[in-house]
């Protein structure tokens, strides 16, 4: 990919500004994307649309709190009226419906519901963009050009420390001793 401003080639196709320049490239990434259409963004006064995942977990823990509302509202009701099974059974019906329905309703949605898409965060790991033929190159190019095939006539070796002075060695020196004792007795 190339710097729209400066026209520098850049390393890799997920980087976020230009490494001459400094011009911000998130939305030519973005372009590069999404083919070369460019994204239509919602406006803030469109209304957020709910995934069915979440809207089934709302209903459940409404169920479940309306619950803690209703059931003593309904018993507290039959303890006044005595002798009126109908609203005993009401209130046993509706603890059942909102303290076990509730969770249950809320436990369906988690495991079997759709969640909501995820997004496609700008910052994070890089994850592999699809690139239009006619954008993009031809084949895989490597992030690094190759390395030359022989280095060039200015570039000297590095020398060797090592070879100034050598570290002596334990039988090096035990070798010069038994050469020398062989010697004198010749």
């Amino acid at each position: 990919m190339f710097c729209p401003q400066c026209g520098q080639q850049q390393v890799t196709g997920v980087i976020r500004f230009c490494s001459r320049c400094g011009f911000p490239l998130d939305a030519v990434i973005q372009l590069l994307g999404s083919g070369g259409i460019i994204p239509a963004y919602r406006t803030s006064d469109e209304p957020v649309k709910i995934s069915p995942r979440r809207k089934g977990v709302k209903q459940g823990g409404l169920l479940l709190l309306s619950g803690a509302l209703i059931v003593p509202i309904l018993a507290m009701f039959a303890s006044f009226a005595s002798g009126s099974t109908f609203l005993e059974i009401l209130a046993a019906l509706a603890a059942i419906i909102c303290f076990i329905g509730g969770p249950l309703r809320m436990l369906y949605a988690a495991v079997f519901e759709e969640g909501a898409p995820k997004p496609i965060l700008p910052y994070g790991p890089p994850t592999p963009i699809h690139v239009p033929q006619q954008f993009g190159p031809h084949g895989q190019v490597p992030a690094l050009p190759p390395p030359p095939i022989r280095a060039p006539s200015s570039w000297r070796a590095r020398p060797n420390t090592a070879e100034l002075a050598n570290p002596p060695s334990v039988t090096e020196n035990t070798t010069r001793l038994l050469e020398k004792e062989d010697r004198t007795e010749r």
